[in-house]
């Protein structure tokens, strides 16, 4: 096992590849600052005029574009993906995407400041778990994983996935919105946001090496629908659970949805010994275990006071807005 693990820090990649890992980092710090604005103006929304139980309406999204703290989180996600976009063009999925799971980190810092609730032992539990886990899982992907190109029959193999999980995600909503609880928001939001990471990868590999064609097309069009319903849950995640448990999932799900992906249809880890299979499950199932105990013990999700409330009653001293 030592052998075939120093041969493949030999050979898995090139030093202009690794490029990818502080960009994505810079990124995962957009992304937690972004998410607490944004959950404090979606929360404050919905303390003045009513709760969200069936998805934010219309009203209440447009009054999101009178909150500061919202616009300036949204810019700061804006780079975040930015960032993330970079981190995609320089390094393969599976090394980059799980990396934003340090974000997780930062958000429950901020959270804990901004709210005045810390987090309880089985939460910080959790989160360690979430980052142990996909902390585990980056390194074994830093040393087995490699940047496949994507084929036109994996590329379509995507998009007929995509187009089933937008389709069964759409229909839930529609028929079960008012039973939508924040894990449920946060699971398909990282799930779709998973599809989100390929497509944007594909996409700019397409553009550079300027392969204009109606597969292109609709890689853009598909991107655009999975960002915009996930976009969406994020929203009413924020509206019925904290900032940390959102980006929780979404550091959780996103990276591994996308790492499935890239395992399973991309063959990034073609090269890969059983025992780093192993570790991928193991270290996968750990990170996803966080995210359901950290749903189930934070204070904030677990408090009988309303999220919203809970925000409302902050305002003068969070200086957010």
């Amino acid at each position: 096992m030592g052998t075939e693990l120093m041969d493949a820090l030999d050979l898995a990649y090139e030093p202009s590849q690794l490029l990818g890992i502080p960009i994505a980092l810079i990124g995962a710090c957009f992304l937690s600052i972004g998410a607490q604005l944004q959950h404090h103006g979606v929360a404050k929304v919905e303390a003045n005029t009513q709760d969200a139980q069936s998805g934010l309406n219309l009203r209440q999204l447009g009054l999101l574009l009178a909150r500061p703290s919202w616009v300036i989180g949204t810019v700061l996600l804006g780079l975040a993906i930015v960032f993330q976009l970079v981190s995609l063009k320089l390094s393969p999925i599976i090394l980059v995407q799980p990396l934003g799971v340090v974000g997780l980190v930062i958000t429950s810092i901020l959270n804990a400041r901004v709210s005045g609730v810390k987090l309880n032992h089985r939460s910080v539990i959790a989160v360690s778990l979430c980052v142990g886990g996909v902390g585990a899982f980056v390194l074994i992907a830093a040393v087995y994983a490699r940047d496949r190109p994507v084929t036109t029959q994996a590329l379509v193999e995507i998009l007929i996935i995509l187009a089933v999980v937008l389709l069964t995600f759409g229909a839930l909503f529609y028929f079960l919105r008012a039973k939508f609880k924040a894990i449920i928001y946060i699971i398909g939001a990282g799930v779709l946001y998973g599809f989100v990471a390929t497509l944007a990868k594909v996409v700019i590999d397409r553009i550079s090496r300027q392969e204009w064609d109606w597969l292109l097309v609709l890689c853009i069009v598909a991107l655009l629908a999975a960002a915009i319903l996930g976009a969406y849950f994020v929203q009413n995640a924020y509206s019925s659970g904290p900032p940390d448990l959102v980006i929780a999932g979404l550091t959780v799900v996103d990276p591994l949805v996308a790492v499935t992906i890239g395992i399973v249809i991309l063959d990034e880890a073609a090269g890969a010994p059983w025992w780093a299979m192993v570790g991928f499950v193991l270290s996968g199932a750990v990170a996803i275990y966080g995210v359901f105990q950290l749903a189930k013990h934070h204070p904030q999700a677990a408090s009988a006071a309303p999220v919203a409330a809970a925000v409302a009653d902050k305002t003068t001293d969070s200086g957010l807005d």
